[in-house]
């Protein structure tokens, strides 16, 4: 037989586009549309409803950027339409490839009650099935005129990320407002010819099943009369039973698919829209699941659903009977999708303790599941916080972005720094927004690399990134997809039953141990500076914060401000969401985050001190209030006392010019040019400078990626590079023991103060960058003089070792990476760290040295400062300030040390006398994080702590306190019933932990 195959799917192509999908509606009448624009934000509902609106007509224009339109239509059902289905078609001017990305509206009837949400994929309002006729219609849209940031060209700079800069021009024209009949047998044959379609173009051309369906869909089309579809569409639908009735193999791949809306928490709009967005698609998700009753629907982020339930009443309503129905399913258990590189220790358990603690509070539901599909990358630290927090799997998608290498598994154990295993999937559709398409269908099944061991995924279904969620196109198709010859299977299914049975199929899949890096988007770890200082430094006045008060509470009576550190946790733990803190938000976003991070920082210092100073007393002495875990100059961690004080430091001339500082541990040679040339540790009679080589050198890459521009930093930017030599001034400071630096570059200015203080072992770097470069890359190197294969990075509680050679592509994809306090090398006897204030991303190489002074040097990289444009074209633009310290001869130990100390300053107060600490360690590789009161109001102290130095640890922890009572807990401060309590003497646990291992205390006062 001849083919013509080509034939058929060009004319199912045709007669589909022109003819079929316009008879799904063949009938309509226009609406009468009316508007009022609200005059700056968004109104609420009720005064949104009351507006008196002006008449608007179809074709006009309207929208400014970012602005609230109220548009209400009004109409009449024909009477001669009684007994069919009638819908509002409600096209505000849609571009149906923008989904989430676009104007969207909420629709709502005069008394308030949401109906559903609009977006380009979600244009119609179920009016009635059937109608009388002679109906009334009033329906009000609540329209977002959001601007389009990424649009067909992408990554092109653009105001309009910013409502102070995006103008007030009218964006979109409004396109439909009609009433129009609803032919349910045309839109079923739709979608029979789209499943049908679509699975033929994914089988062999050669394959039986493949034909079968060519020629049942030829007599379908047969049967079409392209004059009146409606009338013929039954009987196209009839010939395709037999094709669409035909049972997948047993050996079928299964896919459980999870009605989902990826919503990005903020990205290409506010926080203030991600409120409405959520509002948008909760509102549609509830209507569909009254609809679809096999139709199940997850969303994670307890934040989002906060703000239902603080700003939409009426939809959050809704939303808890669909929940009590066990239909629209909590899941992730975290406060946001946050970014899991960068948060700190506490800050990453916190975002499980939060999100599961307001599931649980609200519903009684607790999530097993960690759900992070679009997180850029996953820090080798989180696996043991995911089981502290009382969870036992991981879902992602996110690392089959990588652009290097294929990850091996989608089904696999995860292993952490400290031995946790996480059961992990990766679904193999490669997307969180899976639309039930063939092609995505396929892919999964062809895809997914455990084929013989286990043959069961995950698909998360709907529209998402900007929300819209599950469409019932999507639902329609997978009705079909259950259970069809030549496809895999496709059921509706919750997370939590999707794990239970791919852990039944699969108890002993892979592992994968240590990070799992995303090869891409790694500049996300430099984008918007003062988005991630904000970041820091709120995590560590938090930390302060909890310290000083619970031990002004135990030891004063003070009360402990528990709402106020509540909420302040939520709002940085917000900001960690994986498009706030690395830097790849709008204008709008990252200006109001450093404005949050301000807010933040006051109220925390206020709580600070008020806590310190009913500790210290009224009093003269001076005290120094030292709230890092770790003693310095005499002064205990978590307490006060009168510091000691140590040796001077001399500044002298260098006789190559510049200038020697010297304080007897370390003697740090900086040149006329501001580098360091020498780094000498006394004690160790041993250089840390590589031979011939500079540290503290500043260094400018162009950095243009080839997309993706505040995510992506590409390789080849290392191709060229400019050495920042020349300085305008270099002199001795005040204090007698600093150098201070000024270098000029471009539109740029650097002040750099380069400090050696008496007693310490650390030259400590103090960068000041006003920057105005455009498309530039800065990093801080130092080269040194040590031979290491591999190098620890800090992670949360803990740190990770990464190789410094490139043998595989692997090793060499990582040549942007994360650490947080520190980075430390060594080679047996001798270490080097860099500790950092407030930065993220680095590099490390080596290289081997010839000639007259042969060894390695190991370089190690900052990053300071980028100036990508998109989607901020501003973005760093301003004056930054840093603080680094390159520590000499240092241990892990050392290197932990110093990171505390330079996040978590001293301050110093007068009072009466010395303040003791409320809990102490004799260990110093016992890193307590957390010193709290209990969040149930108990007046329990609860303390967590963790084994830094990736040995084990013996140690006694010493309550200030009389205690009455020891429990190990979870997280979420909740006894394990399956972990005995350690051993106590009066105030004093001893302990002992693991490499890395996590423990929180709870301790009952007495």
């Amino acid at each position: 037989m001849h083919d013509d195959r080509s034939l058929v799917e060009g004319r199912l192509k045709r007669v589909l586009d022109e003819r079929i999908r316009p008879a799904v509606h063949p009938e309509s009448v226009p609406l009468d549309v009316a508007v009022w624009h609200a005059p700056d934000e968004p109104v609420p509902v009720a005064e949104g409803l009351a507006a008196e609106p002006a008449p608007i007509a179809v074709g006009a224009k309207w929208g400014a950027p970012w602005g609230t339109s109220w548009f209400k239509v009004t109409g009449t059902v024909p009477e001669h339409w009684a007994g069919r289905t009638v819908e509002a078609l409600l096209d505000l001017g849609f571009d149906e490839n923008m989904p989430g990305f676009q104007c969207e509206g909420l629709v709502y009837r005069p008394d308030g009650t949401p109906v559903k949400g609009l977006n380009p994929r979600n244009q119609w309002v179920r009016i009635g099935a059937p109608v009388e006729g002679g109906e009334p219609v009033a329906l009000h849209i609540e329209a977002a005129s959001n601007p389009v940031i990424l649009d067909y060209h992408p990554f092109l700079p653009t105001q309009l990320g910013d409502k102070e800069t995006a103008g007030s021009e009218p964006q979109y024209t409004l396109t439909r407002m009609d009433l129009a009949v609803f032919d349910e047998t045309v839109w079923q044959l739709v979608i029979d010819l789209e499943v049908l379609g679509e699975l033929m173009a994914e089988l062999p051309v050669d394959s039986a099943r493949r034909h079968d369906i060519v020629r049942a869909v030829e007599r379908a089309l047969d049967a079409v009369d392209l004059q009146d579809v409606g009338s013929t569409a039954a009987e196209a639908r009839a010939r395709l039973e037999g094709v669409l009735s035909a049972p997948a193999v047993p050996s079928a791949h299964r896919i459980s698919a999870v009605g989902h809306a990826h919503i990005d928490s903020a990205w290409l709009w506010p926080l203030r829209e991600t409120v409405r967005k959520v509002a948008r698609t909760t509102s549609n998700m509830t209507a569909l699941l009254e609809d679809e009753p096999d139709f199940v629907f997850a969303m994670s982020q307890a934040q989002q659903w906060a703000w239902i339930r603080d700003h939409r009443p009426e939809v959050w309503a809704r939303v808890k009977e669909a929940v009590a129905e066990g239909r629209f399913v909590p899941t992730g258990g975290m406060w946001v999708e946050s970014d899991t590189n960068m948060p700190g220790s506490e800050a990453m358990a916190r975002q499980f303790v939060h999100g599961k603690r307001f599931f649980l509070d609200e519903f009684g539901i607790e999530n097993d599941e960690a759900w992070l599909p679009d997180t850029f990358g996953f820090a080798a630290g989180l696996p043991q916080i995911i089981k502290a927090a009382g969870a036992k799997y991981l879902l992602t998608q996110k690392i089959s972005w990588s652009q290097t290498n294929k990850f091996p598994h989608h089904t696999f154990r995860w292993e952490g720094i400290d031995g946790t295993r996480i059961f992990t999937h990766f679904p193999p559709v490669d997307t969180y927004n899976c639309s039930m398409k063939g092609s995505e269908i396929a892919h999964a099944a062809r895809n997914f690399k455990d084929k013989g061991r286990a043959r069961h995924s995950l698909a998360p279904t709907g529209w998402g990134d900007g929300g819209g969620g599950t469409t019932r196109e999507m639902i329609a198709k997978a009705a079909r997809l259950r259970d069809l010859e030549g496809s895999a299977t496709v059921t509706w299914e919750t997370p939590a039953a999707f794990f239970a049975q791919a852990v039944a199929e699969y108890p002993e899949p892979p592992v994968w141990v240590g990070e799992l890096y995303l090869e891409l988007h790694r500049a996300t770890l430099t984008s918007q500076a003062r988005t991630k200082q904000g970041n820091r430094r709120s995590e560590h006045l938090l930390r302060e914060a909890e310290l000083w008060a619970a031990t002004a509470a135990v030891r004063t009576g003070a009360a402990y401000p528990y709402d106020d550190l509540d909420r302040i946790w939520k709002t940085v733990l917000l900001h960690q969401f994986h498009d706030i803190l690395p830097g790849s938000s709008i204008a709008w976003v990252h200006r109001e985050a450093r404005a949050t991070y301000d807010r933040v920082a006051a109220e925390l210092e206020a709580v600070i001190t008020a806590a310190q100073t009913a500790l210290a007393g009224e009093g003269t002495t001076p005290l120094v209030f030292n709230a890092a875990p770790h003693p310095r100059r005499g002064v205990p961690a978590g307490g006060a006392l009168t510091p000691v004080t140590a040796t001077g430091t001399t500044v002298t001339a260098r006789e190559a010019g510049g200038h020697i500082v010297d304080n007897g541990l370390l003697r740090i040679g900086v040149d006329a040019s501001g580098l360091v040339v020498s780094a000498y540790d006394i004690d160790a009679g041993r250089e840390t400078i590589a031979p011939g080589r500079a540290a503290n050198l500043l260094q400018l890459h162009p950095d243009f990626p080839n997309m993706w521009d505040a995510w992506d930093v590409d390789e080849f930017y290392r191709n060229t590079v400019t050495d920042l030599t020349g300085a305008d001034e270099v002199a001795p400071g005040e204090d007698g023991c600093s150098v201070r630096i000024v270098r000029t570059f471009g539109a740029s200015r650097v002040t750099q103060v380069l400090t050696l203080a008496a007693g310490e072992r650390r030259l400590l770097i103090d960068t000041e960058v006003d920057w105005h470069e455009t498309e530039k890359f800065l990093k801080l190197a130092f080269p040194l003089d040590v031979h290491a294969e591999r190098y620890a990075s800090e992670t949360q509680f803990g740190h990770f070792h990464r190789p410094t050679h490139t043998n595989t592509s692997w090793e060499a994809a990582k040549f942007e990476a994360c650490n947080h306090r520190f980075v430390h090398l060594e080679e047996p006897g001798f270490g080097v760290a860099v500790v950092n204030d407030s930065t993220y991303g680095h590099d490390v190489t080596r290289a081997v040295r010839t000639g007259a002074d042969p060894g390695t040097t190991t370089t190690v990289r900052v990053s300071l400062l980028r100036a990508p444009r998109f989607p901020d074209p501003e973005t760093d633009q301003g004056v930054h300030r840093f603080r680094h310290a390159l520590v000499p001869g240092a241990s892990i130990g050392d290197a932990v040390r110093e990171g505390w100390r330079i996040n978590q300053p001293e301050r110093a107060l007068t009072g009466a006398g010395e303040v003791a600490p409320l809990i102490s360690v004799d260990q110093d590789a016992v890193v307590v994080t957390a010193v709290k009161l209990a969040d149930d109001g108990s007046g329990d102290v609860v303390v967590r702590f963790h084994e830094a130095h990736g040995g084990r640890a013996r140690a006694t922890l010493t309550a200030g306190f009389d205690i009455a009572g020891v429990a190990v807990t979870d997280l979420l401060e909740r006894p394990l019933a399956d972990t005995p309590a350690p051993e106590a003497d009066g105030p004093r646990i001893a302990v002992r932990l693991r490499p890395f291992e996590l423990v929180t205390l709870r301790l009952k006062r007495a």
